[in-house]
């Protein structure tokens, strides 16, 4: 349980859920196979990050810096930086939101306050490992949607059709949900944070020693895991919601609060209550991850000392982001920007620097100059620039949509 499977089980935040949630509520059981399609690309697109990250002993940030355009690079940050925001915003208002149902004395924006201080004080005052020994743990808090879909009777044959016979509805609602979880599983953030972490999770003694084949062995399990561990989860939220919502007739789902309230009068307490536990444990995983990706992405690109190893001290620049990129995420919801429509630009910046990103991960891991004698394999090479061609699709698709 490294990098790789925080990085995988953070995938499905507060606003994945949501786009699952809506999956499963609108059309029921049949999009279960883009769980089944999206674990390999993802697997093979995280798994380049994390190589980049060991052989360069540096983040994607710094790698792009070097070789590449630094207008380029500065495009990208200020696509990502506004998205990924958005992003947190979203994930901490439906953390206060379902808490709020839980708790109902205490206002969601109370709850999202102590969400935001635990993060802020957490992420600055220790130290990475023990930072990463808590998220693996948060990783477990997403074995609950695993749990959920047996409380209710399934047809199993219905699932196991839906799973492997994939059934493509040529409808604008449908394609628009398809390019949705494209968008929200392969996202440009995941990118960054994995790079670095991989970076990060090796010590100054690993760093002097050259890169064998055994780390990047150890390295591919690891990122394996977490994808499969990542598109499992999301597989069984489309169960949950495909079972239960639509066969209930709950077909108009917007947030995760909507899907929470749903499951109460249609699959009982058990159900609710486990959903919206998840919803907490998987928002205090993401958010670090995505404020996390924010720091190392203007760290890396200004030079800045960096690390969730270094104290506050030794790296102000970098906690100073981190901390104010969690506070404006939270004052986006004072201030009365709605959580959903912040997610449509989120899913627009994902969607136009995604495919232009994986381009560039592709590039730079066949250069030998970059990654000596750890360049991509053949079949590495099919999964990218499959996933590439789907990001592509995906980002025309969702112009024509909206």
């Amino acid at each position: 349980m490294g990098p790789g499977f925080i990085t995988g089980a953070s995938d499905d935040d507060p606003s994945g859920i949501a786009t699952y949630s809506q999956a499963g509520a609108a059309f029921g059981l049949t999009t279960l196979w883009a769980a089944v399609i999206t674990f390999p690309l993802m697997a093979a697109i995280q798994g380049m990050c994390a190589r980049i990250g060991i052989v360069t002993c540096g983040g994607l940030t710094q790698t792009l810096k070097k070789h590449y355009s630094k207008t380029l690079l500065y495009v990208f940050i200020l696509i990502s930086f506004p998205a990924i925001i958005l992003n947190i915003g979203a994930d901490i208002a439906g953390m206060g939101a379902v808490a709020t149902m839980l708790c109902p004395s205490v206002s969601s924006i109370i709850f999202s306050f102590i969400f935001v201080l635990i993060l802020i004080v957490s992420l600055i005052y220790f130290s990475y490992r023990k930072i990463a020994g808590v998220l693996r743990w948060l990783c477990l808090t997403l074995m609950l949607y695993i749990i959920v879909p047996f409380l209710v009777k399934q047809d199993v044959g219905a699932i196991l059709k839906a799973t492997f016979l994939p059934q493509i509805k040529w409808d604008k609602n449908y394609i628009a949900i398809l390019v949705a979880i494209l968008g929200t599983t392969i996202s440009p953030y995941l990118f960054f944070w994995q790079a670095s972490m991989e970076n990060e999770n090796r010590s100054v003694k690993q760093k002097m020693i050259m890169v064998n084949k055994s780390d990047i062995t150890d390295m591919r399990l690891d990122t394996n895991i977490g994808m499969f561990f990542s598109n499992l989860v999301m597989y069984f939220i489309i169960l949950t919601t495909g079972s239960v919502l639509f066969r209930g007739g709950v077909t108009n789902i917007n947030t995760v609060q909507d899907a929470a309230s749903a499951l109460k009068p249609l699959a009982g307490n058990s159900a609710y209550f486990l959903f919206a536990i998840g919803v907490i444990g998987t928002g205090l995983l993401a958010i670090p991850v995505l404020a996390g990706s924010v720091s190392y992405m203007l760290a890396e690109t200004f030079g800045w000392k960096e690390g969730l190893n270094k104290k506050w001290h030794e790296a102000k620049g970098f906690y100073l982001i981190l901390g104010i990129s969690i506070v404006i995420g939270f004052l986006i919801n004072l201030i009365g920007i709605n959580p959903i429509k912040a997610l449509i630009f989120t899913a627009i910046a994902y969607g136009v620097t995604a495919p232009i990103l994986i381009a560039f991960i592709l590039h730079i891991c066949n250069n030998k100059k970059i990654m000596g004698e750890f360049t991509n394999k053949i079949h590495s090479n099919i999964l990218g620039w499959i996933t590439l061609l789907l990001m592509t699709v995906a980002a025309v698709a969702l112009f024509l949509t909206m």
